[in-house]
């Protein structure tokens, strides 16, 4: 069932910079992938959707409720953890989610106190509870954020680049925490890290320039892509010559040469071998269809 319905939301900036272009995505239970690069619009999708400002045109339903019209009704059901997480950093753990909760509306102190506990425990940090945030690393102040984004058992929780500057130890135990929580409502994770959205979620989209450029599920993404990705591994100083003459999705850095990954329906020339394609290639064919589309339209 369909719970997120979002239809041509658009939305322009002071400073001419269109952010939102008529996006339109229909999201059920589960994760949900947004993927794009720095400046795509992903995070003024995000600010949106958590009624941190409103849309120029178009409509935001949640559970069928008009979240533009209705904000308050929407931050009642919301949990949202932004790209910037800001602490107070003299604060221990418990008293500061403690605090938080009493924002966000929990006034029994005992169902406060256990459910501030039990998201601590969840999230990894019950031992640490007591030491002030300003001590934690990046990876436990980022699990701090969603334990703050779950209290009061939020239905949509939104988490915008959410493992940038983790290491591989904390952007696993992200993962788990995100997969734990993401089987009874909606959680949108916002990221241009492929490997986050491959690793978790069922259902994706991939949004440049304020469009929505692309949707479905990973695996049936990848498989249309399936024979028409190719790689060569060449000499850096050939690399103008190959990008002049194919469609160049990107470079890679495989066993210390450059490999050259094209998109063509056959092979482009002696020296290409297919590659069966990765999430890593959907995204980056999308982007490159995407600004050939801008450039044949003259924009």
């Amino acid at each position: 069932m369909v719970r997120l319905k979002i239809q041509q939301l658009t939305k322009t900036y002071h400073n001419g910079v269109k952010a939102l272009d008529d996006i339109t995505l229909n999201i059920k239970n589960g994760m949900f992938g947004l993927l794009g690069p720095n400046g795509a619009g992903k995070s003024s999708l995000m600010r949106t959707l958590a009624t941190l400002q409103l849309p120029d045109a178009g409509q935001i339903f949640f559970d069928g409720s008009d979240i533009v019209q209705n904000p308050d009704e929407m931050r009642s059901k919301l949990g949202y953890l932004p790209q910037d997480f800001g602490v107070y950093p003299k604060i221990p753990a418990f008293d500061l989610l403690n605090h938080l909760a009493v924002l966000k509306g929990l006034q029994n102190k005992n169902e406060r106190k256990e459910q501030v506990l039990s998201l601590l425990q969840q999230t990894n940090l019950f031992e640490v509870r007591k030491r002030s945030v300003g001590t934690f690393s990046g990876g436990m102040r980022q699990r701090f954020g969603i334990a703050q984004a779950l209290l009061g058992n939020p239905q949509l929780i939104i988490v915008d680049e959410p493992t940038a500057g983790l290491d591989p130890q904390e952007r696993n135990r992200f993962h788990d925490l995100l997969s734990e929580i993401g089987s009874d409502r909606v959680v949108i994770l916002s990221t241009h890290i492929v490997e986050d959205v491959n690793d978790l979620c069922p259902e994706m989209a991939v949004i440049a320039k304020g469009k929505l450029i692309l949707q479905g599920k990973p695996a049936d993404l990848t498989q249309k892509l399936n024979g028409r990705i190719w790689r060569k591994a060449i000499e850096k100083t050939d690399l103008p010559h190959y990008a002049a003459r194919y469609s160049m999705i990107s470079t890679k850095i495989i066993a210390g040469k450059l490999n050259l990954f094209v998109l063509d329906d056959q092979l482009p020339a002696v020296g290409f071998e297919a590659v069966y394609p990765g999430l890593e290639e959907v995204y980056f064919s999308s982007l490159f269809n995407s600004s050939n589309q801008n450039m044949e339209a003259g924009l």
